[in-house]
């Protein structure tokens, strides 16, 4: 039924387990106590040094082989970019919300604040106002620098589309605020 013969069915079944397999289960055992002890974070290079310390050495095709089987692989993480400057010298703007974000009408009080996307081509920042009341999008401006124009352009596309009446309150937040305040200084 197998297209095998009989004797090599038998001697398959009840052959003894050979010492590269035994070695494997072994070598699986290694490579699940460093994953714990590297918490998921090295790649296969990594984890063949940390092996080699431990008195464990194995080749980096056979690592790599034994990890695919395990469906282990290392957590990625994601960078981290800094984009606000805290250490200014600048004005701070007045708490004119005092937590109270609760509007009573549309075109009252607008929040802008800015953020980056990644992308293929780079980053990609973008400058929006938001309306407190019910949460709608008045205007965003998107550049490849952040730069004081990006806030300029999302406001005044706000202004021009949503032409709100006096009384408004524009709350800058987050590095819209150092943008916003740097505007204001020159």
């Amino acid at each position: 039924m197998l297209g095998v013969s009989c004797s090599g069915y038998y001697d398959w079944r009840y052959r003894p387990q050979s010492n590269r397999d035994r070695e494997d289960i072994r070598l699986e055992l290694e490579i699940k106590a460093s994953e714990l002890r590297t918490r998921s974070t090295y790649a296969a290079d990594r984890m063949q040094n940390e092996l080699a310390k431990h008195g464990v050495i194995v080749g980096m095709c056979r690592l790599k082989r034994l990890r695919r089987k395990l469906g282990i692989r290392c957590k990625q993480t994601k960078k981290f970019k800094a984009t606000t400057n805290s250490q200014h010298r600048l004005p701070v703007a007045a708490n004119l919300l005092g937590q109270k974000f609760h509007v009573a009408g549309p075109d009252k009080v607008w929040v802008s604040d800015i953020t980056y996307v990644p992308t293929d081509e780079g980053w990609l920042y973008l400058a929006g106002h938001k309306d407190l009341f019910n949460g709608e999008i008045v205007g965003y401006a998107m550049g490849e620098r952040l730069s004081k124009n990006l806030v300029g352009e999302s406001l005044l596309r706000a202004l021009s589309l949503r032409k709100p009446g006096k009384g408004l309150y524009i709350i800058p937040t987050g590095e819209a605020s150092t943008v916003a305040l740097n505007t204001a200084a020159y």
